[in-house]
């Protein structure tokens, strides 16, 4: 049986302008080199931010420190980010196919990549997506079936002005915190005593109040 080798580049990233909610679309490129004719590939791709492969701002410091903690311990604190892991059906080609996969993408500010991408100003996100799953050859007899080994990786640096952009197109000038029910009944108490006329005019008074208004 053929051997299969296979690479894996990605040659770009863009938003889906489309889309029902946040989605990225990752361009693939896949190429056999041995002249194998592939019928199908069930791809497994799982993709990591590594926020050490970027330099940063005093502000993005600041606003990473819910991450990492201080700059200074950044050696010890900073690792790889998990970002989506996604599967993906791949047509049959020969020698070379591009493909688009579709990542769809959280604003939870809980979420350790959406509190990466809310920090950020501006520059690139170092990304490492990593391939797995399985190709269905034609060969002489039938078909044969490899697997791909966890090994093969592309890296691609996204523009932090595309996930900028796209979130905005979903929630401009918005971000969303997750809070326990009992702290939004608490929080709708004080609203309504205070007369106040919406949820950002409670917090910011909160903030005052606290002496830390930013």
């Amino acid at each position: 049986m053929t051997m299969l080798e296979l690479s894996f580049e990605c040659v770009d990233v863009q938003a889906e302008r489309f889309a029902a909610s946040p989605t990225l679309l990752f361009s693939l490129r896949i190429c056999e080199l041995t002249g194998e004719p592939i019928h199908a590939v069930t791809l497994r791709c799982q993709i990591r931010i590594e926020p050490d492969r970027r330099r940063y701002s005093h502000a993005e410091q600041d606003a990473l420190y819910d991450l990492f903690g201080e700059p200074a311990r950044w050696g010890d604190t900073v690792h790889p980010i998990q970002f989506a892991s996604v599967s993906h059906a791949v047509p049959g080609f020969a020698r070379s196919t591009d493909t688009t996969i579709p990542v769809a993408c959280s604003y939870d500010l809980e979420v350790a990549a959406g509190k990466y991408f809310s920090s950020l100003v501006d520059g690139e996100v170092p990304l490492m997506l990593l391939f797995s799953g399985t190709v269905f050859a034609r060969g002489e007899t039938g078909f044969t079936v490899h697997q791909i080994p966890w090994h093969h990786e592309a890296r691609y640096r996204l523009p932090v002005s595309v996930w900028k952009d796209m979130i905005d197109t979903f929630f401009p000038n918005e971000g969303w915190l997750r809070m326990r029910r009992e702290t939004i009944d608490a929080l709708r108490r004080y609203r309504g005593r205070q007369a106040l006329a919406t949820w950002d005019d409670a917090v910011e008074r909160l903030l005052k109040e606290a002496g830390d208004s930013g």
